[in-house]
């Protein structure tokens, strides 16, 4: 399978409600095991704790890997159509996954984690990035 990403960044964030493990697990449900889940803190509106877990995936059996994860909850078929809207001027694509589904091990769109893959296209134009999209996806 052909990796049309430079590289992958998740971002999910655990707030003072819900379980840091639990955050934790939705990420590594996505992401292989080699690869760090890094972690800041920031304030809320109200003075809360917030937890920003991110993680970066940048080799080419890692991204494999995430895509394989997208892929078995059917998210890269669910795009496909809408990989236009999901493309900034950045060759950036986005796509946002349910946190809650990925905990209990199920990939799928929804709300809760973020995903942004910078899209490999040379020359590096909106048209290319599209194109390496559809073909590799």
């Amino acid at each position: 399978m052909t990796v049309p990403f430079h590289y992958l960044d998740l971002r999910a964030f655990c707030y003072g409600t819900e379980d840091h493990d639990r955050v934790v697990s939705a990420l590594r449900e996505l992401v292989p095991e080699e690869i760090d889940i890094e972690q800041t803190s920031t304030e809320g509106h109200h003075g809360d704790t917030i937890r920003v877990l991110s993680a970066r995936v940048e080799r080419a059996d890692e991204i494999r890997h995430v895509l394989a994860r997208l892929r078995d909850g059917d998210v890269l078929e669910a795009i496909e159509d809408e990989l236009d809207d999901r493309l900034d001027e950045d060759n950036s694509l986005y796509v946002h996954l349910d946190k809650q589904a990925a905990y209990r091990g199920t990939v799928r769109l929804g709300k809760g984690i973020a995903l942004r893959g910078k899209v490999e296209a040379y020359p590096a134009t909106r048209e290319a990035a599209l194109e390496n999209l559809r073909e590799a996806l």
